[in-house]
């Protein structure tokens, strides 16, 4: 349509020269012939602009109505609406920070008014908490007793088991449906083979259980590691089939390592069943039975176990549920009198808890579902609904919006209990695997450096100073590197042997007290103050070379070293002279 003419005075138009046009179009301007009209007097003005108009250009799509003053004003709108575009998303960054410090302060001053008192805390009367682990060779049939255990105490429905066993006989592995119950993704059924810890439950008229089945594959054993950290009880699942027992126990297996991990992390008792007792190679020999007691007992020894009061064999047979609930029908199993699997669980005494010391929950997961969830074991103190708490290293403050127990929401919870709470004022990168949820007036230990006795387990070459391998402790994975040897434990005594002076390199079987250094600040206890968070486990290469306990953590002022020339050199041995004492006082 034809250019709007606009006059750029205010007062009526004088006849002072052409009318001057104005375009909005974004095309090139044509050019337009000036009337001769336009420099009458004011009388002909009108009819100048009549005539600018017609022989515009075609550039205005809007309505001709509209005055040439509200479209400069819609244009002008338009570039500030740009220009307020542009630093929105600064803006809108900057408010979201600011709520979230604000959030994060209003939490810190509740945290400063509560006055808190962990008597008030009352936790219903409920069973006692257990927490099991199936541990055990690859397949060993831990998935199997698992799945099975769960549908005999009622944990799975004989419906879901059919629709288990409908599915397992279309893919041609019809044994496999009983595992199916813990192994829930379509990889782990596929293959056979448990990638994650998967968990279920079962309740009996003295205890409540948790059951988790932790991968018997090498290249998964920081998975197990993950689920071991969180368990009371250890189930080694020992397979009798000819052939299957001697190539988990041999060098390589994975009974020789998960055994010793279990040791390692607190497990109070370890329940050795021997499966598979029903096959066409065994069929329930005693022979068979004593043969793999004899080959492990050993060996359970010698990994620190006490064979009269931490370690029971029980021979079982999964698929067909003997001894896992009632004891074998008469005559399948002569050689055996002893309870099954569960009524001697029930049987066990009751475990000792960290009910009165300051809460510590490692977390071992999270995931976000309307809402940041996070699952860990409470290794010691309380919990309720509402309580607020500090998440470590970082000290960030959260809150506690929903506890609950396998599935089940409660109102507060207790040591041992493995919990999924939903944290308040929490951010994914707020919390993450191997932080600990703390009480704010006691809050744990975070450090980089600290200070442990050894044991080298497994490892061909020598360590020195400045050897790197993988930290396991608790649910934190870290790097860590060995600083320096302070001395040698003497194995008989257990007390530090000072007469061998400093050693330069530690080798397999020896007993060392060390310093580590972390690649990251993390959150640490010692061994004396608790147990389940100052044990750890070294691994590299892909099998386990040392384990240990934490003896000192170094507050960070000792962790800076003094810079100096040449202290490249001087580094290993400069920790090591600086903790000697300490070490011999611990």
């Amino acid at each position: 349509e034809p250019a709007k003419v606009i006059s750029l005075s205010t007062k009526p138009a004088e006849p002072q020269g052409p009318a001057k046009v104005i375009s909005l179009s974004t095309k090139p301007a044509e050019p337009t012939p000036v009337p001769a009209a336009a420099a009458a007097p004011a009388a002909a003005a009108p009819a100048a602009a009549a005539a600018a108009k017609a022989d515009a250009p075609e550039s205005w799509e809007g309505d001709e109505a509209e005055s040439p003053k509200t479209a400069v004003a819609d244009l002008t709108a338009k570039t500030e609406k740009a220009s307020i575009s542009e630093s929105k998303p600064a803006d809108a960054a900057a408010s979201d920070a600011a709520a979230k410090a604000a959030a994060a302060a209003a939490l810190e001053d509740e945290l400063e008014d509560e006055e808190e008192d962990d008597t008030e805390i009352e936790v219903k009367d409920h069973r006692e908490h257990v927490n099991v682990i199936f541990i055990g060779h690859v397949d060993a049939g831990k998935s199997t007793i698992g799945g099975h255990l769960m549908y005999l105490t009622g944990g799975v429905d004989q419906r879901t088991l059919e629709k288990y066993e409908r599915e397992a006989k279309e893919k041609n592995r019809e044994s496999w449906y009983l595992s199916w119950a813990l192994d829930t993704n379509e990889e782990e059924r596929n293959k056979g083979k448990t990638v994650e810890c998967g968990r279920g439950h079962f309740t009996t008229e003295k205890r409540h259980y948790t059951i988790i089945d932790a991968p018997g594959h090498k290249s998964f054993v920081p998975n197990m590691i993950a689920g071991i950290a969180q368990a009371d009880i250890g189930i080694l699942v020992i397979s009798a089939r000819k052939g299957e027992f001697e190539t988990g126990f041999e060098k390589g297996g994975q009974t020789r390592e998960h055994a010793m991990l279990a040791k390692t992390a607190g497990v109070k008792h370890l329940v050795v069943v021997i499966n598979k007792m029903d096959d066409e190679t065994v069929n329930w020999e005693q022979a068979r039975f004593e043969e793999c007691k004899e080959k492990l007992s050993p060996f359970l020894k010698q990994t620190g176990f006490n064979l009269k009061t931490e370690v029971t064999f029980i021979p079982i047979s999964g698929l067909k549920g003997y001894n896992l609930t009632t004891r074998t029908p008469e005559g399948v199993c002569p050689f055996y009198d002893g309870p099954s699997l569960v009524e001697f669980l029930d049987s066990l005494p009751k475990i000792v808890r960290m009910l009165d010391a300051p809460l510590r929950i490692p977390i071992t997961d999270k995931y976000r579902d309307m809402g940041m969830y996070v699952m860990g074991k409470l290794e010691a103190g309380k919990i309720k609904k509402g309580q607020k708490l500090l998440v470590m290293p970082n000290k960030h403050p959260v809150g506690i919006d929903y506890i609950s127990i396998d599935d089940e929401e409660v109102e507060s919870a207790m040591s041992g209990d493995n919990i999924k709470l939903r944290l308040k004022n929490c951010e994914e990168s707020d919390v993450n695997p191997g932080y600990v949820l703390c009480h704010p007036k006691f809050l744990c230990h975070v450090g980089k450096v600290f200070d442990a006795q050894v044991v080298i387990v497994d490892y061909k070459s020598i360590m020195c100073a400045g050897y790197t391998s993988v930290m396991h402790v608790h649910t934190a994975t870290e790097s860590a590197t060995l600083k320096g040897i302070i001395c040698m434990v003497d194995k008989k005594t257990g007390k530090p042997d000072k007469d061998k002076g400093r050693p330069r390199f530690m080798k397999q079987g020896d007993v060392c007290i060390a310093r580590y250094e972390l690649s990251e600040m993390t959150c640490l206890e010692t061994f004396k103050d608790h147990p389940q968070m100052g044990r750890f486990t070294l691994r590299d290469e892909g099998k386990t070379v040392a384990v240990g306990k934490i003896l000192k953590v170094i507050d960070s002022a000792e962790n800076a070293p003094a810079p100096a020339a040449g202290a490249a050199a001087a580094a290993p041995a400069a920790a090591p002279a600086a903790a000697e004492d300490d070490a011999a006082e611990e």
